[in-house]
């Protein structure tokens, strides 16, 4: 056996436990805090948007451009006072692990500095590369492609993380030819 597994075995045997402080004893004070639930929506969205959403969620109605780009729009507000430099489209492809397709906020303007944005558009769906998910090896590349979508009925959340706050936006995940390859939609 290399000495470099022992060590490595040594360290995690070695290792102190990370003490766990929660911010308050009662778990209400903080549950959901990171989650943009029906509660914050409400709070960040129009009437008509917030209702909209609520339609669709709970009837399966469809949202239109200028709904998807308020809430695009409310979404980004609100995961960036959490911290949130990043967002995400996560999803569960059939590897038996979750994937994510990681974009930032921010855009360089035509004067060389940066703009917040996220839009409708890039929220409803995005285009990640499915070559590396099943069956994607055997495709020509050009069919390797994936589409990821918006799932409203999943809320968005914020992961924390050392490195800054990421908005993970749940989508679902089909292939170029409409093909569900994802544990969500199946």
């Amino acid at each position: 056996m290399p000495q470099s597994r022992f060590k490595a075995l040594e360290t995690v045997l070695n290792r102190t436990a990370v003490a766990v402080n929660p911010p308050s004893t009662k778990i209400s004070d903080f549950y959901a805090v990171n989650v943009f639930d029906k509660v914050k929506m409400k709070n960040y969205l129009s009437k008509e948007s917030y209702q909209s959403i609520i339609d669709n969620i709970e009837n399966g109605t469809a949202i239109d451009r200028v709904t998807a780009e308020n809430i695009a729009t409310a979404m980004k507000i609100w995961a960036m006072e959490k911290g949130a430099t990043h967002y995400t489209h996560w999803f569960q492809p059939l590897t038996g692990s979750t994937a994510e397709k990681h974009d930032s906020f921010f855009e360089p303007s035509s004067d060389g500095r940066s703009i917040e944005k996220f839009s409708g558009d890039a929220l409803v769906q995005q285009e990640p590369d499915a070559s590396s998910f099943p069956n994607g090896g055997i495709r020509n590349t050009f069919e390797a492609r994936g589409y990821t979508a918006w799932d409203p009925s999943s809320p968005a959340f914020i992961m924390e993380s050392i490195s800054g706050n990421t908005l993970c936006i749940p989508t679902v995940f089909v292939s170029y030819t409409g093909e569900e390859i994802d544990y969500k939609s199946l």
